[in-house]
């Protein structure tokens, strides 16, 4: 998420791959893509070292969740880490060298859609938060207006 001028420059840092200067949003949801933990770090945080903060805040607020699905990002020693430390069957989801272009891949989209969801709230479209846990309790915020609507409209 690229922050805006009152982001302080502590919080925020340089995301190469996507060449944003801001923050980056983690987050964990369920197979409905309702978000279930979320912790912003600076862009410059891998997502490697940030799985190591956000995964222990899962398994303390969720005990029963044994299987995690996660992107390429967390590769690496982080899945076995998972499994000694937490108890966590950490299963990444890889995109195949033969694909072009979009496609959509088992199990990520639902995080996608979760964070598109998100971005529809005009005060989660940038950061404008100058404190990293107020940006997640914007997220928890929006996503408490997402579920009450989703939950108040009306059925056929």
């Amino acid at each position: 998420m690229k922050g805006a001028a009152t982001v302080a420059a502590a919080s925020r840092g340089y995301d190469g791959g996507m060449k944003i200067n801001g923050r980056k949003r983690h987050v964990v949801t369920d197979c409905l893509g309702l978000l279930l933990v979320v912790m912003v770090t600076a862009a410059s945080v891998t997502d490697r070292d940030a799985a190591r903060l956000l995964l222990p805040r899962l398994r303390t607020r969720f005990t029963k969740i044994s299987l995690v699905w996660a992107d390429g990002g967390y590769t690496g020693e982080l899945v076995s880490w998972a499994k000694r430390k937490l108890q966590l069957a950490l299963q990444i989801v890889k995109r195949t060298d033969d694909m072009e272009g979009f496609v959509v891949l088992p199990r990520r989209w639902m995080v996608e859609r979760t964070l598109e969801w998100l971005l529809n709230s005009r005060r989660l479209a940038r950061d404008y938060e100058s404190r990293c846990d107020t940006a997640e309790a914007m997220v928890h915020w929006s996503m408490i207006r997402l579920m009450t609507r989703q939950l108040a409209r009306p059925r056929a």
